[in-house]
């Protein structure tokens, strides 16, 4: 049986990685078949458009997609892509495992978090944007739903189940910004209310990340709201060993889109410098999500015995190894 994914090659060194990741997808003969669509800069210089309505309807149809970074400027310039996909999908979940893995620069061992981040609402739906005429004043609205809360405190509590974790902490600053922040602490103390079996913990935000830093290991999977997630899930990279490790899934009632969640590093692109580790795990979550967890666990321990191995390591992870060089010692092994 094959299923077709959608693949959205990226910018930058997108498309390095993402051929890395598809090599060794087809070495672990998993029956996924392409469609490729266009997105992002790419997509701008093909079709005049960013996000082509033929890229929406693919994704649409195969109801899975395997995503490169596309990028994003800082400041001024066109919004989001990714922002705009999670929106156009209510892909209302956004999750980020930070697992620690052999022979890193990182300077902890033995981490296993799961963040699960509120991805539709919050502070990146920035209602009433604006800036004032003089440009001395800037001011951008917030919203919380108890619908957006819940669905997201659930999920949280449904993943503890479905891989047997036990802890789960909703991270917040009810302290002080009562109404958003508030909400949704309050219906995840309900949600946690139906979990008798799951620890549940709730956590400032501020101590949250101190926490993190200074005793890591006490955390399972942490829920929170959109802003905070987005800082956490990258702090949680971090502690492993950075963003070349990172993987993000963006779930939805019906589709679902994985990617890397480190940017385009334009400054490299093309060079066969990347490491494709992000987008390689991105599609073990994918790989979980459309049923074959056996194959997920093939790459994952495959990613783990190449590094025991420092074979072809790309530069980041104190190798000299390429792109595909890496994928290759990858495949070999799964």
């Amino acid at each position: 049986m094959t299923q077709t994914i959608t693949v959205i090659r990226g910018d930058g060194i997108g498309p390095e990685i993402m051929d890395a990741t598809l090599f060794v997808l087809d070495a672990l003969n998993a029956g996924l078949t392409y469609e490729y669509a266009d997105a992002g800069l790419a997509a701008l210089e093909k079709h005049g458009e960013l996000m082509p309505a033929a890229t929406l309807e693919s994704i649409k149809k195969n109801k899975v997609a395997l995503k490169s970074p596309l990028t994003t400027p800082v400041g001024g310039g066109f919004s989001s892509i990714n922002v705009a996909l999670r929106r156009q999908f209510d892909l209302y979940a956004n999750v980020r495992p930070a697992i620690s893995f052999p022979n890193t620069k990182a300077r902890y061992e033995n981490i296993d978090v799961i963040t699960v981040r509120e991805n539709t609402e919050g502070a990146y739906l920035a209602e009433g944007q604006e800036v004032s005429a003089d440009g001395e004043t800037a001011f951008s609205g917030t919203r919380i739903t108890r619908k957006g809360s819940e669905r997201i405190v659930r999920y949280a509590f449904e993943l503890a189940k479905s891989t047997g974790r036990k802890k789960v902490t909703a991270v917040h600053k009810a302290n002080i910004i009562k109404s958003t922040s508030g909400l949704f602490l309050d219906v995840a103390r309900e949600v946690a209310a139906k979990y008798p079996e799951i620890e549940f913990q709730e956590m400032i935000v501020d101590n949250a990340c101190m926490q993190l830093v200074m005793n890591p290991e006490q955390f399972d999977i942490i829920v929170t709201t959109n802003l905070f997630g987005d800082i956490i899930s990258d702090l949680c990279a971090g502690l492993v060993g950075g963003l070349g490790l990172a993987p993000g899934a963006n779930i939805g009632a019906d589709v679902a889109i994985f990617e890397a969640v480190h940017g385009t590093a334009p400054d490299i692109a093309g060079q066969g410098k990347a490491n494709p580790c992000a987008l390689l795990l991105g599609a073990a979550q994918m790989l979980d999500h459309i049923g074959q967890p056996e194959n997920a666990e093939r790459l994952r321990k495959a990613i783990v015995a190449t590094m025991e191995a420092r074979d072809s390591l790309t530069g980041d992870l104190g190798g000299t190894g390429s792109t595909m060089g890496f994928a290759k010692a990858i495949a070999s092994r799964v």
